[in-house]
């Protein structure tokens, strides 16, 4: 056992709350954790939204984000503690001893300026190296991360790369100073499957070349499996369990770790058609306005009452933009969209009042998709006046029933958006695309921004709901296993065409296209030795083809 290049003890923090009609006061979000981390080793950090996972990477570097305040406790870093230290010794441990990457690269990189002036930066201005030395090693490190040119992909813009590129480059920008810690914040989160796998491996090879120790913050425990030798499961700001990567995984102790473990378990049987579809996509051909190209290329699909269509496939592959077509943002500019039996016009002006209330929406984004001045009271019954006229006693009675059904009740109806969690925002958009008494739901992302936990909830509600209410969803994701867990039919998309559809069971049984392939075996599983496994399958492949 070698000496730990970080330690924490009995770490708290703290920050100042300002509820609205009370005076401000001082809460404690982390509570004395404890843990030590040894050169070359990765400890994961897992839990659910306000867990305290980001506030203890960032107490790696005497830093608190916000606000937020280091109260008490000891951070050692190389044999020293950190929260001692003066803000001259502090400016130089950040971006020298200790480096950070964030979960958007997109947000993270200046759109001004080259992606090699940035990723040198902090390396320069440490004095670990001089200009030249600095663009060298960044070169040796785009390699290493598999960025391609890698003698030349740090002369191009933040905005020429893709995202998953993007996120290498970040990651080459963490390391190139040569640091002794790096706190990895979701740094995959953000990203499609297929993409996630290449920036997954990048990151262990470069730790594993580099012998650099590492923080990893994700609240996929299946992400983690793959990169950590140890992992601390916290809740609400408490270790609840801390353990070696496969004691956590094969055998967890705690009951909150065990239902992380099994999260995914929904039942979900798939049903068959009924006749008549209440959405048939025919032919959709679409491009969006002042280009040249299309985005959607002959897409045809049909969602039957009281199931579910899964569309899945990796960003820019079209789903979104298909929703788009079927609500009537976007016009089409061929094809036609049947609904309830009857035509769709192809723009929302065109449509009659009962087209909107039948064909309702839930958003990614919960917190963008509510009035923040409206009480959850105001935003489930504004649908309520809309489409049925109902006022007073009767329109509060049917916002209690719909609040009951989402499993919040009464007690919420006086709440504003933002005394709610997310997952709790949620449940009131999807309130209130009920109280319209929709025969369909399009569902964009709607729990991909949720903690798993906390995302299981969502989707055994809408298929509670949908048992009730015999409403249709049409479900976009690129989550594989949301797909598994709820959808009937799968539509399989793949840049702007329909790559494979049919049943669940059609769709998820061999033999597969390519791209299905890929996206399927792209799906990170709970168990040690996954990632390496499906690297080297497709090493294989390429080298037979």
């Amino acid at each position: 056992m070698s000496e730990p290049l970080l330690k924490v003890r009995n770490l708290k923090i703290g920050a100042t709350v300002y509820p609205p009609g009370e005076k401000p006061h001082d809460i404690e979000i982390v509570h004395g954790v404890s843990f030590d981390l040894e050169p070359g080793k990765v400890l994961g950090l897992i839990g659910e939204s306000g867990a305290g996972k980001s506030t203890i990477g960032l107490a790696s570097m005497a830093y608190g984000r916000g606000g937020v305040k280091i109260t008490g406790g000891e951070v050692w870093i190389n044999g020293r503690d950190i929260l001692k230290s003066k803000i001259k010794d502090i400016r130089k441990l950040r971006g020298g001893e200790v480096t950070y990457v964030s979960q958007s690269a997109a947000a993270s990189f200046n759109p001004a300026k080259k992606i090699m002036e940035q990723v040198i930066e902090a390396a320069v201005e440490q004095g670990k190296f001089n200009t030249k030395d600095a663009e060298a090693r960044a070169r040796v490190l785009f390699a290493k991360l598999g960025l391609p040119d890698p003698d030349n992909i740090g002369e191009r813009y933040p905005h020429q790369v893709s995202g998953g590129q993007l996120q290498r480059c970040m990651t080459a920008l963490a390391l190139c100073p040569e640091p002794d810690l790096v706190v990895f914040d979701e740094p995959t989160t953000a990203l499609d499957v297929t993409t996630q796998i290449d920036v997954l491996m990048a990151i262990k090879e470069a730790i594993h070349d580099t012998g650099v120790a590492a923080l990893y913050i994700t609240h996929d425990l299946a992400v983690v499996a793959q990169v950590s030798d140890d992992i601390m499961v916290l809740k609400m700001g408490d270790m609840i369990e801390y353990g070696n990567t496969d004691q956590i995984i094969n055998n967890p102790q705690e009951e909150y770790t065990q239902a992380l473990v099994s999260v995914r378990s929904i039942e979900h049987e798939e049903k068959a058609p009924t006749p008549e579809p209440v959405l048939s996509v025919n032919n959709i051909t679409a491009r969006y306005k002042g280009t040249n190209f299309d985005v959607l290329h002959n897409v045809s699909v049909d969602l039957h009452p009281g199931q579910t269509l899964a569309v899945v496939g990796e960003s820019g592959s079209g789903k979104s933009t298909l929703a788009r077509v079927i609500t009537g943002l976007l016009p089409p500019r061929d094809g036609d969209i049947n609904f309830a039996g009857r035509s769709l016009s192809s723009d929302l002006a065109g449509r009659s009042r009962e087209d909107l209330r039948e064909l309702q929406m839930i958003y990614q984004m919960a917190d963008t998709a509510m009035n923040p001045r409206q009480t959850v009271g105001t935003i489930v019954g504004r649908p309520l006046e809309f489409y049925f006229g109902l006022r007073g006693d009767e329109k509060r009675k049917r916002v209690i029933e719909l609040m009951d059904e989402i499993e919040l009740g009464e007690k919420f109806m006086d709440r504003y958006p933002a005394e709610l969690s997310g997952g709790q925002k949620q449940r009131v958009c999807i309130a209130r695309s009920l109280a319209a008494k929709p025969k369909m739901i399009i569902c964009d992302e709607v729990t991909s921004a949720l903690d798993p936990l906390v995302a299981d909830g969502i989707l055994k509600l809408l298929l509670d709901l949908q048992k009730i209410e015999n409403v249709a969803y049409l479900f976009i994701t690129h989550d594989l296993a949301t797909v598994r867990a709820i959808s009937d039919s799968i539509a399989v998309m793949y840049q702007g065409r329909v790559a494979r559809y049919g049943s669940k069971s059609e769709v998820l049984s061999p033999p597969f296209d390519d791209y299905t392939d890929l996206l399927l075996s792209s799906v990170p599983e709970m168990r040690l030795g996954w990632l390496e496994e499906v690297v080297a399958h497709r090493k294989m492949e390429s080298a037979g083809n």
